[in-house]
Formats: structure tokens, C-alpha cells, sequence
């Protein structure tokens, strides 16, 4: 049975195992929140895209829109000079200069359908996304609140373990708490345990016989030759 100096520390393990637990729990809390908001940004900026393109199709569009304008110009001054010429080659050469002009035309009017075509589909993804933006920035919204009240909380609760803790060191010795401090020092909580069929429960090796019978002694903190965690007896 674990005598009064090893309950009083095992409380104190457990509490501070309890505030541990909250403090690494209170450190995930900006992590998660800044992961949340990283989800904004990036949906943010995968509908920047979006618009971007859209854009720079319109700009297509407005450009095709001119060279086509330029175009039909010059079509109607190749028509024009074909009305005054009187030699015959003239005449011909201008045809054919009319004939690739309305191909050409033609082909920048094709164009100009195409990217028309790609603008409505980009209006319509842009919409599309613009609404699924504004339901997942509320979720995400929503869940940056909740993580929100989740620290307060914790925070909360973690100043009451902490106070936990300080009344828990308060009945203790000096000589017990420096010895505790030291092995909480080093990662491996629990460092007071029990032995189990003559091994350590931290270390799970065996214990030797002079500690085994240190332990069954009231009031004596006694350690692992293996490990130098506390060790005590149960019944």
C-alpha cells in the first residue's frame, strides 16, 4: 500500500499530468486556428484566380473585338481602291487582298465566338465559386469562434489546474518535491510508479532486493536502480 509521502506525490502526478494535458491542448489551439485561416486565404485566392481569368478573357474578347474592327477597315479601303482601279492585274490583286481580308474576318469572328463561349463558362464558374466561397468561409468563420471559446476555456481550466498543482506541492516536503522536480524534468511522466512483480512500472525491468524491501518502509521515497523513478510497493 503506498504509504502518505507516495499518496501526496501521485496526486500531485496526476495533477500535473492534468495540467500538461491542457497546456499542450491550449499550444494546439493557434495552430488549428491558423489552419483554419490558411483554408481562407487559399479558397480567397483560388477565386482570384477565377476572376483572373475571367478577366483576361474579356481583355481576349476586346482585343479580338479590335483587330476585327482594323480588319473590316481595311476591307472596306481594299473594296474602295477596287472601285478605282482600271487596269485588270489591279483589280485582281485587290480581290485577292478583299478574298484573305473576309478570311480573316471570318477566322477572328470564330475566335471571337470561342472566347465568348469561355466567358459564360467563366461567369459561370466564377458564380458557382463565389458561392461556395461565401458557405465556406462562414463554416470557417464559425469554426475559428469555436476554437476561440475552446482557449478561453482552456485557459480556464488551466488556471484552476495550475492552482491544483500549487496545492498539491503545498503538502509536500522540500526534500520530496526537489526529487520530483528533478525526474518531471526529464520527459517520461509518470515518474512515480509501482512495482509489479519486482519490476519497475516504468521501466518494466527488475528491481533489486534492497529496493523492493525500501519501499515497504513508511514514509521513505525510495528510487529505480534502473531508471531513478520513484518506485513504491502496492499489496
Amino acid at each position: 500500500m503506498p504509504t502518505p509521502a507516495i499518496e501526496k506525490l501521485l496526486v500531485l502526478q496526476d495533477r500535473d499530468q492534468q495540467r500538461l494535458a491542457l497546456e499542450a491542448q491550449l499550444k494546439a489551439v493557434p495552430r488549428d486556428i491558423a489552419g483554419v485561416e490558411q483554408k481562407i486565404a487559399a479558397e480567397k485566392a483560388a477565386i482570384e484566380t477565377t476572376r483572373d481569368e475571367l478577366k483576361e478573357l474579356e481583355v481576349k474578347k476586346k482585343a479580338i473585338e479590335n483587330e476585327v474592327g482594323a480588319t473590316e477597315d481595311r476591307l472596306a479601303k481594299y473594296k474602295s481602291q477596287q472601285l478605282q482601279v482600271r487596269k485588270n492585274d489591279e483589280y485582281q490583286a485587290l480581290g485577292h487582298e478583299i478574298e484573305v481580308t473576309q478570311a480573316q474576318i471570318g477566322a477572328l469572328e470564330e475566335e471571337e465566338l470561342k472566347v465568348m463561349y469561355a466567358i459564360d463558362e467563366a461567369k459561370r464558374k466564377f458564380t458557382a465559386a463565389g458561392e461556395e466561397l461565401k458557405q465556406n468561409i462562414a463554416s470557417h468563420e464559425s469554426r475559428i469562434h469555436t476554437l476561440r471559446e475552446r482557449e478561453a476555456n482552456l485557459q480556464s481550466e488551466l488556471q484552476a489546474a495550475q492552482e491544483a498543482v500549487a496545492g498539491a506541492r503545498s503538502l509536500l516536503d522540500e526534500p520530496a518535491l526537489r526529487l520530483y522536480d528533478r525526474l518531471a524534468a526529464q520527459p517520461g511522466l509518470p515518474v512515480v510508479v509501482p512495482i509489479h512483480e519486482g519490476k519497475c512500472g516504468g521501466c518494466h525491468l527488475k528491481i533489486s532486493f534492497n529496493i523492493d524491501s525500501e519501499t515497504r518502509k513508511p514514509d521513505k521515497l525510495v528510487t529505480c536502480d534502473q531508471c531513478t523513478r520513484i518506485v513504491y510497493w502496492e499489496a
